[in-house]
């Protein structure tokens, strides 16, 4: 019976890991992450997840004709610099924040109405002797009136 216990409880924090982990995630990205969009008005749409030390993110996102965005990538600090990409749908890069003094956010208009790839990769850390670090990662757009 005791054993059942321990199993079920183990079983539970399980299940609920990953849901408080989300939580937390949801927080990060409304507090630290969104007044970042500003004096953008954001979509409407949280995209996070928890990655780690290797991981990329890829998310396809609809862009409307004669509309200004702002697009922000933002991370939890444990993570470092975050390498912040955006591709049209053949591939084609149209910005890497590598060669943008590491930029967080791209700002521009959209001339035709599209669909956009960004991705986001948490570079490795070569030096660093600790287990793999983990951390919330964002994707936020905003649009201007």
């Amino acid at each position: 019976m005791k054993n059942a216990l321990y199993t079920l409880l183990f079983l539970s924090f399980l299940v609920g890991t990953p849901l408080a982990s989300n939580a937390q995630c949801k927080n990060f990205t409304k507090t630290t992450c969104l007044p970042n969009l500003e004096p953008y008005v954001h979509n409407g749409q949280l995209n996070s997840a928890v990655l780690g030390e290797g991981d990329v993110a890829e998310l396809l996102l609809t862009f409307y004709s004669g509309q200004e965005y702002r697009i922000n990538i933002c991370g939890h600090p444990s993570l470092g610099k975050l390498i912040f990409q955006v591709f049209d749908t053949d591939k084609n890069l149209l910005f890497d924040n590598t060669k943008n003094n590491m930029s967080n956010t791209w700002d521009f208009k959209s001339n035709i109405t599209q669909q956009l790839i960004v991705r986001v990769s948490v570079p490795e850390e070569k030096n660093r002797s600790e287990m793999n670090i983990t951390g919330c990662v964002s994707i936020l757009v905003g649009f201007k009136e």
